[in-house]
């Protein structure tokens, strides 16, 4: 557990997972962890699924603890794939139907998945693909599991770096949001487009076309970042006049740089980003 909160010091995680998706814990106990690691404020950001955010947020409302409706959307910048988080969600109906679409795409894409594995002889089924994801949005995380549980695999990096991972015999491309539409998508459920974790890939250029095609917001803190990638993110979200944004990127670590709340994210970030949510839908009524 992270150090506890003391004094005036107030901190958030704008990145974490269920197992509404491929995290490994149920989204009330998301917001209990992140309420003994002392936070404020979390963001749940499933891949392609909201459904875990209402449970997270009845728990939250009697912890204490807000909880920001988010979701994580895989997007392509002609080949580049970018991660892109949709936080402050509010009205969501729109998204859901598109998310819906994106989920039944995931299973198709399992299912292939599954096909390139048993042709180069790993019989692994789609059933038992499907028992590790249960009702939650299914990804190659779950296909890992399942060839660990059935010993075709010592752990997930096993998994990925032979069969899984990009180039690899089983893997299989992700069908293609457009970055422009996945941000277009996040704007009309009344939310903020956060580019996820980008790293090395936030150069000035591509920070440039990222926020004049409407991108509102970088992830400067998160696991994979060192401290000089967050002070440079830092200055081009100033520069750009974008928000700030980070998160441990949680799916239930107990330990090391990814557990919940290590990556110390300001309330002052979340403050950020509330003013810019007004500052849209301000807009909006104008226009």
């Amino acid at each position: 557990m992270t150090a506890p909160v003391t004094g005036a010091e107030r901190f958030v995680d704008l990145h974490s997972h269920s197992t509404a998706s491929d995290g490994s814990q149920l989204p009330g106990d998301v917001v209990r962890y992140a309420h003994r690691a002392g936070l404020s404020a979390i963001a749940l950001t499933d891949h392609d699924t909201l459904d875990g955010v209402a449970e997270a947020r009845r728990v939250g409302h009697d912890l204490g603890v807000r909880v920001i409706a988010g979701v994580e959307l895989s997007a392509h910048d002609d080949e580049l794939e970018v991660h892109v988080l949709g936080l402050h969600l509010s009205d969501t109906d729109e998204i859901e139907r598109a998310l819906t679409v994106f989920r039944t795409g995931r299973r198709a894409r399992a299912e292939r998945i599954v096909q390139q594995l048993n042709a180069i002889g790993v019989p692994l089924t789609l059933d038992a693909v499907m028992e590790q994801a249960r009702d939650a949005a299914v990804g190659r995380p779950h296909v890992a599991r399942a060839m660990i549980n059935e010993g075709w695999a010592r752990d997930s990096r096993d998994a990925f770096d032979r069969y899984l991972g990009f180039g690899k015999a089983a893997y299989v491309p992700k069908v293609k949001l457009e970055l422009c539409d996945a941000i277009a998508l996040v704007h009309r459920a009344g939310g903020l487009a956060i580019m996820a974790h980008p790293g090395s890939a936030a150069s000035r250029a591509a920070v440039e076309r990222i926020a004049a095609i409407g991108m509102d917001g970088i992830e400067a803190k998160h696991p994979s970042h060192g401290a000089e990638d967050v002070a440079r993110i830092l200055a081009l979200v100033d520069h750009y006049h974008l928000v700030p944004s980070g998160g441990s990127d949680w799916h239930g670590a107990e330990s090391g740089t990814r557990m919940l709340g290590n990556q110390r994210v300001p309330m002052a970030w979340l403050d950020r980003q509330d003013a810019r949510v007004r500052e849209r839908a301000e807009r909006e009524k104008v226009a």
